[in-house]
This record gives structure tokens, sequence and C-alpha cells, in this order.
């Protein structure tokens, strides 16, 4: 069977649908856990080898971080999914009930809950190929380019989805600490991965 032929092609129709999810976050999510698997792989070709020998502690480490960070990413695919569905059912609240406001502001905030999730990720993830850039297989560094792309990807995806949610909370403290966190992410680890792909490109190029 052809990886087409898998489950990617199932979740790619799906996606292509005009179901509201899978969407920008289940994609961002799935492009993340491509990123760690990726970080695996240079991993599993680097352990073992007499020449990076001195770095086996640290390999097994980022094997073991890289693994169970794929398996998260995996997992949010359906929690995003989870999480917007309370607030796909807020906006058909009709306006004049009085339980909607604070019905909707929940639902926004649980909406928020994956993506960041997603995010936080993708940031452990893209620390893992900052050092795999240093003490991976030499072979590997185009891999370790498009996998640290990828979970640089899924961390600007989902702040897409939660900054989207942020625009329509009434709590603006509550907002607020989420924008914080969101825009710390951003900057540290969108400079971490364009540091690891700069790195990288310098070599190859």
């Amino acid at each position: 069977m052809s990886f087409e032929e898998n489950s990617v092609l199932s979740f790619t129709e799906a996606l292509a649908s005009d179901a509201p999810v899978p969407g920008g976050g289940g994609a961002s999510s799935l492009v993340g856990a491509l990123g760690c698997a990726l970080a695996s792989m240079v991993g599993n070709l680097t352990t073992g080898k007499k020449k990076y020998a001195e770095y086996e502690a640290d390999i097994q480490r980022i094997l073991s971080d890289a693994e169970l960070l794929r398996a998260e990413l995996l997992n949010l695919i359906d929690e995003d999914a989870k999480c917007f569905e309370p607030l796909s059912k807020a906006y058909g609240i009709p306006k004049d009930d009085p339980n909607r406001d604070s019905i909707m502001e929940e639902a926004l905030r649980q909406a928020c809950t994956a993506p960041l999730s997603i995010m936080r990720a993708a940031a452990k993830a893209i620390e893992l190929h900052a050092e795999l850039e240093q003490k991976g297989s030499r072979l590997m560094l185009s891999d370790v380019a498009v996998g640290v792309l990828c979970c640089k990807t899924a961390l600007m995806g989902a702040s897409m989805n939660v900054y989207i949610n942020l625009r329509s909370m009434k709590d603006g403290i509550y907002a607020a600490e989420l924008r914080s966190e969101v825009e710390l992410l951003l900057t540290k680890y969108c400079a971490m991965a364009d540091e690891v792909y700069g790195k990288v490109f310098d070599k190859l190029k």
C-alpha cells in the first residue's frame, strides 16, 4: 500500500471537505507531528554511530522526547476538533438569548486550549531540532531543516487559531494573558527555527 493510500489520503480529503473540522488547527498539529517524526528519523540514523558517540545520551533523550511530542501532536488533531465544537454550537445561539454571552465566552476559552498546546509542543520540538543541527548526523542536515520548518509552521499556524478567538473575548485580562504567551512563543521560537534553518542552509547551499 502506498503512503497516499494510507491515512494521509483520508485526512486530506476530510481537510478539503466543507466540514468545519479538521481545519487549520488540525493541519498545524499534523505538520508539527511530521516535524517531530523527522527529529526521530535524524536521531535514529545518528544513534550507535561511533562518530557521534559523545552525543549518544543526548540523542537518546531527543528520541524519547520527539516520540512523546509526536504522539501529543497527533492527539491534538482530535483535541482541536473537540475544542472547537462548543464554539461552533455557541455561534448558533440566538443573539437575544441572555445566556449567549457567557456560553460564547467559555467556548472561546476552550477553543484556545488545543491551539495553545500545539504551540507549546511545536516550541519544544524546535528546541530538539536546534540540538540535532549540532549533534545529529551530518548526512541528515537537510531533514533537520525540513523538520524545523514543519515545527515553525505548526507554531505559527496554531497561533492564528488563538488570535482569531482572542478577538471575540470579552474578558480583556484573560485575553491579554493568552496573547502574551502566544507572542513570547512566536518571538523566541520562530527566531530559533530561523537560526537552525539558516545554519543548515549555509552548510548545504
